[in-house]
Parts: structure tokens; C-alpha cells; sequence
């Protein structure tokens, strides 16, 4: 049979909750990602601390470290293996075969990923996660209890690398650090000018030099951070979520997502101020112990964010919040790369040149008004449109089809 009878889940049969919660991973995604285009992440600490807000965003530095650093990229990732179940479950329903659409749609993904890796912003999630995505398919005849097994190993692994290249003396990024400073030395990025860059460039090629060198940084930091086994046991966890189609059938497990807030909140919070206070004084307990504080903190608060929000739904589920949380979710691809967009508008030279200019308290005030533009942006959107525009462009491409994108009522 031809994959053109395969075709997305349609608008009617989406779950608001998924759509909601993945709204709510973009904010927070936001959170942790706009400290970096408005290039405070780049300044020295005595620049920082000159800022007439420094005491404050002292304070919001750490409030981010505990409540929001890794912990919505986990949203993100396990809603993405959420995100694979149903394509499978879809597949079948449909008696097609459905992986030939799926290699083409992380294909595709992977395309958008690069590209917004190398011409928009160097901390680009989506190429990894369509590479990862790729293996996926590996696990699909594999038990429930396998399945947790394999994403509980993928997420106790990186703790077991940084000790052995600790007590080895090996660092594995060695290679992407010293590619990222040829290429820095190529175009003259400094130290001393690093912090300002993207904010005096005045034409784009400025902006794409950074970017090639930034990429460098990206590959590094996924090295450093052992990124790629942890997104795959959050894709493992998120399949596991999926394929029993918990979110379907919330009542039923109450009880469960209510110890998951027990012992999330109970386990994560605690850990997370450790974890906080061990980021900002330079991992002063070594690579391994923060590595092992990632692991008990960022986790369970992750787990607990999503069951709270759940059991939240649950109680008041005829909230108008939910589905206006679920219009800028409906449209996550759209919304996440705009995210990019309006960061190089708002902070770079090629725009406004905020960026260097404002302290972590404007940075986060700037961050709830670009979301709460996307949700106004993205409702107004949908009663117009089925899908969001990058949405409806790769639906397109991934079932080589033509989709209606207007809404006739």
C-alpha cells in the first residue's frame, strides 16, 4: 500500500493535556534558552555583577538552575517519545506500514534541525533528537519492563562515563573545543569580545560566523553533558508513557501520578538546590558528583512537573488555561524556532541590540511576554488554520501530499 494513505493525526483526535503540556515545555524552554541570546550566559563575572540588577539576578540565576535547567528539555524529550507511540499506534490503525513515513519525517527534522543549527541559533535541539529519534523503531517489540530497563540504563550511563573519563584524564570534546577555537581565531572571536558579538554585528555574515563556531560549542556541550544517552532514555520513558497510552486514561492512574509528585517533589527539589548551588560555584564537587546530582534532581522534578500538571487537569480540566496552553503546543515546531527568531531580532546587532545590555530579571520579563505573544499568536492562528506553518510544511513533505492548511467552517 502507498504511504499516501497514511496521514497525521487529525486536530479532532489530539489530547489536550499533551498539547498543553508541550506548551508549557516551550515556556519553559524559553526560560532556559533566552539567558543565552541575550548574550548574559557570554559576560564575565565582574560585567554581570556590574549590571544594576546583579543582586537580583543573582538570585534568578539560581532559581533557574533549580526549577527549570534540564528540567523542561526533559518535558520536551519524553513528549517526543510520546509523540512516536501514537505515530506507531497511528500506523497501525491504519493497517500501513507507517516507518517508511516515520524515517522520512526525522529526516525531515533532522534538515530543520541543521539549518537551525548553522543559520539561527547554535543551541539547536532538533538535530539530535531526529538522530536519536532514528533508533527509536529498535525497541517497538520490546517489553514494558525491557523498556523501562533500557531507559533506566540510557539515564544511569552518563554517570558512568564522566567516571571513567575522570579517573582516565580523557575529556571527549577535546576535539569539538579545538575546532571551535580554530574557527574562532579564523574570523577574530576573542574572549574579550566574545560577550558582544552577536550584539555589534551589523550584517548577517558577522552573525553566521559565530554560529559556525557556536555549532562546535553545541557538539561539545552534547559530549560533555553525555546529551545523547539522556535524550534517548527520556525518548525509552516517553515511548513507555505512550504506548500504554497513559495520558488517554488519567483517572485510572491517579494514584500513581500522585506518588510520582510524592516522590518527585520529594527526591528532585531537595537535590535540585544542591545541584544549583554545585552549577554556579563550577561544579566544585567534580564532574562526577555533578553528574550524579543531574541524575536525582532534574529527573524527578521533571516526572513530578508533568504528574502535577496532569493531576492539575484532572481537577480542572473545563479551565479555558489548558487550551490556550495547548494552542502554542499544537504548534511546538513553529513556536520553537520562532523562539530563535525573535531572540536574534530582539538581542542581536541585525536587530535591536538589546543583547548585553539587559540583566537575567529583564531577560526572564522579555521571555513571558514572547510567550504569552506566541499563545495570542497561535490562538488567533488556529481559528484560521488546521496546523501551524512550519507543521503544515513538513506534514507535506513527510506524506507527499497536499494538505488542506485553512480551516473551512
Amino acid at each position: 500500500m502507498s504511504t499516501n494513505s497514511f496521514s497525521p493525526v487529525k486536530p479532532s483526535e489530539r489530547y489536550v493535556v499533551l498539547d498543553a503540556l508541550r506548551g508549557f515545555a516551550l515556556w519553559g524552554i524559553c526560560m532556559a534558552n533566552f539567558p543565552e541570546f541575550s548574550l548574559y550566559t557570554f559576560q564575565k563575572p565582574e560585567v554581570a555583577a556590574a549590571m544594576p540588577t546583579a543582586y537580583i539576578d543573582r538570585i534568578i540565576r539560581f532559581f533557574l538552575y533549580t526549577f527549570v535547567d534540564g528540567k523542561f528539555y526533559t518535558l520536551f524529550s519524553l513528549l517526543f517519545g510520546m509523540g512516536f507511540s501514537i505515530i506507531i499506534a497511528h500506523a497501525v490503525q491504519k493497517g500501513t506500514n507507517g516507518f517508511r513515513v516515520f524515517y522520512r519525517r526525522m529526516l525531515l527534522l533532522a534538515l530543520i534541525g541543521f539549518l537551525h543549527l548553522m543559520f539561527i541559533w547554535s543551541g539547536d535541539i532538533l538535530l539530535l533528537y531526529a538522530l536519536l529519534g532514528m533508533s527509536l523503531p529498535l525497541f517497538r517489540r520490546v517489553s514494558n519492563k525491557q523498556l523501562l530497563i533500557w531507559a533506566a540504563f540510557f539515564l544511569l550511563l552518563p554517570v558512568g562515563v564522566d567516571a571513567v573519563t575522570s579517573w582516565a584524564g580523557v575529556h571527549l570534546a577535546d576535539p569539538a573545543v579545538r575546532a571551535q577555537w580554530h574557527y574562532c581565531h579564523l574570523y577574530g572571536i576573542t574572549e574579550d569580545n566574545f560577550g558582544y558579538w552577536l550584539r555589534d554585528a551589523k550584517h548577517y555574515d558577522q552573525v553566521f560566523q559565530f554560529l559556525i563556531q557556536g555549532a562546535w560549542v553545541r557538539v561539545q556541550e552534547f559530549v560533555d553533558g553525555n546529551r545523547y544517552f539522556k535524550v534517548l532514555g527520556l525518548f525509552l520513558l516517553g515511548f513507555y508513557i505512550g504506548r500504554n497510552r497513559l495520558y488517554a486514561c488519567l483517572q485510572d492512574h491517579l494514584s500513581l501520578l500522585k506518588r510520582i509528585v510524592g516522590w518527585g517533589f520529594g527526591i528532585g527539589l531537595p537535590f535540585s538546590f544542591l545541584y544549583a548551588w554545585d552549577a554556579l560555584t563550577g561544579n566544585s564537587w567534580g564532574t562526577v558528583a555533578h553528574s550524579l546530582l543531574y541524575l536525582v534532581s532534574v529527573y524527578p522534578l521533571g516526572l513530578a512537573y508533568m504528574a502535577a500538571f496532569c493531576l492539575l487537569y484532572l481537577k480542572w480540566n473545563q479551565w479555558s488555561l489548558w487550551r490556550w496552553l495547548a494552542a502554542p503546543g499544537r504548534m511546538a515546531l513553529t513556536n520553537y524556532i520562532g523562539q530563535s527568531v525573535i531572540g536574534m531580532f530582539l538581542f542581536y546587532g541585525i536587530g535591536m541590540a538589546w543583547g548585553a545590555k539587559v540583566g537575567l530579571v529583564q531577560t526572564e520579563i522579555i521571555v513571558l511576554l514572547v510567550f504569552v505573544f506566541q499563545i495570542l499568536f497561535s490562538r488567533l492562528w488556529l481559528l484560521g488554520f488546521q496546523f501551524g506553518p512550519l507543521e503544515w510544511l513538513w506534514r507535506m513533505l513527510t506524506y507527499g501530499k497536499w494538505f488542506r492548511l485553512r480551516v473551512y467552517r
